[in-house]
């Protein structure tokens, strides 16, 4: 290599370099703000209060995006935001909520497209909850079905474009809580939730999956990498007197499962699930909390 190039070459690394670390600093800075005003979004005694602060909080949110490498800062310090990025890293999706008053939640995100480091490219998450008659229906970015997400899958088939599907914890009121199991896709730069991909009893032309049972109980809800499905409770009524009422739903002790197979998501009834072997299992009362699925899936 001639000589002249090759310092070229290094004093553009060079430059490279320096402002990649310039970006960091710059988002470290905006990190902090968005700490402080989340705190005090949280601290906010009224809905109006909450909404002035919130507004500030995205404002200074998609200012922060707008710096080069923003897309791979984890915003990890920011405790309230949930960031989750595509494992095939073309996108990731930022989202919160703010609890309201009278014990509901109103939710707020974003999906950031991996442009590499080229202009931002943002689909404004518009949480329409409250104006959604059919929860089952497929709705665009601007009439989103609010949730806070946490985790990611990838679903491919073929050669058709993949899909992804979303796991959300959705508070709903001071008696029930929601999580969802949602679909999004990307179609000619338009974003798209619910889609009918699933495959079971009374799942047919579902678009996406909701879970609504009492806040008092916590309920299962994750992917497990090693059994290859989605795993989640088994919810039901506490009497049969109580069918339809969810603030009296919760786990009956059973698991199902959703499994990818040929591009869908089928159900998988009545899992057997134990726990891993453990040396201190002996000390337990009982063994079957915090239970994990047997690798035989």
């Amino acid at each position: 290599m001639n000589i002249k190039y090759y310092f070229l070459l290094i004093a553009a690394l060079l430059s490279l370099n320096l402002k990649a670390q310039q970006s960091i600093k710059k988002l470290d800075v905006f990190q902090d703000s968005l700490i402080r005003i989340s705190t005090a979004t949280i601290a906010a005694e009224t809905d109006i209060k909450k909404t002035v602060s919130n507004s500030t909080f995205v404002k200074t949110l998609v200012e922060a995006l707008k710096t080069p490498n923003s897309f791979t800062y984890p915003f990890d310090s920011l405790k309230n935001v949930s960031v989750i990025k595509s494992p095939d890293k073309s996108f990731r999706i930022l989202s919160w909520y703010v609890q309201q008053e009278n014990g509901t939640y109103r939710y707020f995100g974003t999906i950031q497209m991996n442009t590499n480091n080229g202009p931002l490219k943002l689909y404004p998450l518009i949480d329409q909850t409250d104006n959604i008659t059919d929860a089952n229906a497929v709705n665009n970015n601007q009439k989103w079905f609010g949730a806070r997400y946490y985790e990611i899958v990838p679903v491919t088939s073929g050669n058709r474009k993949p899909y992804y599907v979303l796991l959300g914890w959705k508070g709903n009121t001071p008696s029930t809580t929601k999580k969802v199991i949602e679909i999004l896709s990307f179609d000619q730069e338009q974003v798209y939730f619910g889609a009918p991909v699933f495959e079971g009893k009374e799942l047919k032309d579902k678009n996406r999956v909701i879970f609504e049972y009492t806040k008092s109980n916590a309920m299962t809800l994750k992917v497990d990498q090693k059994a290859g499905m989605i795993v989640f409770d088994h919810l039901a009524p506490f009497d049969s007197d109580m069918i339809g009422k969810y603030e009296f739903y919760g786990s009956d002790g059973t698991f199902d499962g959703f499994k990818i197979i040929g591009g869908k998501l089928k159900l998988q009834e009545g899992l057997e699930l134990n726990n891993d072997p453990h040396a201190m299992d002996e000390q337990y009362a009982d063994p079957k909390k915090n239970v994990k699925p047997i690798r035989k899936f």
